[in-house]
């Protein structure tokens, strides 16, 4: 599930294009993790983990006055034969296993859950068919929490598709066991007023590996903090995303990768788009490196396509080294306008204009998209994205 905020952040005027780029490295400037709310003060904006956010647009979900309503979300699972699904109470061992709240609204996610989701893929288990998880906005304010756990050398697909129009705040925990293999695709395809705000923590066990796809796309205000741990040696990660950033909106991606344990991978890698006025997305990447962690191998990138003025980019990738004993690390950062050269040279070749842009941002996302290996969800966002020029022209 994702995650939503609000503190105004300098909307750009007509003709201009605002882009920030920072080092500061900020994996150590917010509040210690707790599942306690008391533990964190309720934002103003000013905070490091909260200047990017537009508070104003979390209607209460950052401040205590989000009340559940009883139509909020319904959530619906398919699952293959074998996936155990249940709805397990707050007293469920395998809750917050993968990570703890890092920030208010996760802590109050916690808090205010009834029931859970677990799904969980026995060892040795290999699906040929995805798992869908799908949620979907009833008008309401909700809370949440789902565990997706697969056991030693289990092979599972995870698709989490969200819709409809909410106020959501929720955490997912991603439990992996030795040798297993996840790919998780979580879809924000939201109606145009929904807030959602989310935690999304996994613990990787020794040699197992993660495939992470987010997708963002609808919603007022979406705020998604993925977070990567390592329970063993070996472990590797693959953090991808994609958003599309339409007028008014803000999308806010903030990352978090621990390698706490030796020889352990990641690659990061989120690419953006945006168009239209007061258009406002956020990617934080976070990678620290602790001092036990050697022989860690590491990359995060972001990239931004600007389709039209008016739009704002606040992109800041993050690396904390503790160790000299790694095999690599770096990072890499760049937002631009749209290229009008790669357009001239489509057109002077005979193809309409509007082909030609859906042509260069098709490109653009096509490597993430081409990666995610469930056929219809990669039709579905080729035609969103063409959705999303048409709506443009």
């Amino acid at each position: 599930m994702a995650e939503a905020q609000n503190i105004p952040v300098g909307s750009t005027t007509a003709g201009q294009i605002a882009v920030a780029a920072e080092s500061t490295v900020a994996t150590r400037m917010s509040a210690p993790p707790s599942f306690d709310v008391a533990d964190f003060p309720v934002p103003h904006g000013r905070e490091e983990e909260w200047r990017f956010t537009p508070l104003e647009r979390l209607r209460g979900l950052h401040d205590g006055t989000a009340v559940a309503t009883g139509d909020g979300v319904k959530v619906g699972i398919e699952a293959p034969e074998g996936v155990i699904v249940e709805t397990v109470g707050r007293d469920d061992a395998r809750l917050g296993k993968a990570g703890t709240p890092v920030d208010r609204i996760a802590a109050q996610a916690y808090s205010a859950f009834e029931k859970a989701g677990v799904v969980t893929v026995p060892k040795e288990t290999v699906l040929t068919e995805p798992i869908r998880i799908a949620v979907h906005g009833e008008g309401g304010v909700a809370y949440g929490h789902q565990v997706v756990e697969l056991g030693a050398f289990a092979e599972a697909v995870v698709v989490i598709d969200h819709t409809g129009d909410a106020v959501l705040a929720a955490n997912v925990d991603y439990i992996l066991g030795d040798g297993a293999k996840l790919t998780v695709v979580s879809v924000q395809d939201w109606d145009d007023k929904a807030v959602h705000v989310g935690q999304h923590n996994a613990l990787i066990g020794r040699d197992a590996t993660f495939k992470s796809f987010v997708v963002t796309f609808g919603g007022d205000l979406v705020r998604l903090h993925p977070r990567v741990a390592y329970a063993g040696t070996g472990g590797e990660a693959e953090l991808f995303g994609l958003y599309f950033t339409d007028a008014g909106q803000h999308q806010e991606h903030r990352l978090l990768v621990d390698h706490n344990t030796p020889h352990c991978k990641s690659n990061v890698a989120y690419k953006g788009a945006l168009q239209g006025e007061g258009a406002h997305a956020v990617w934080i990447g976070d990678v620290l490196i602790e001092a036990k962690a050697e022989g860690t191998d590491t990359y995060e990138m972001n990239r931004n396509l600007v389709l039209t003025d008016g739009a704002r980019v606040d992109s800041v990738p993050n690396l904390e080294i503790e160790t000299g004993e790694i095999v690599g690390a770096g990072h890499a950062s760049a937002t631009g306008r749209f290229d009008d050269e790669q357009l001239f040279y489509l057109m002077a070749r005979g193809i309409p204009a509007d082909e030609a842009r859906r042509l260069v941002v098709r490109g653009f996302f096509a490597e993430l998209v081409q990666q995610i290996g469930v056929d219809d969800i990669e039709e579905r966002l080729l035609v969103k994205i063409d959705e999303e020029l048409e709506a443009s022209v």
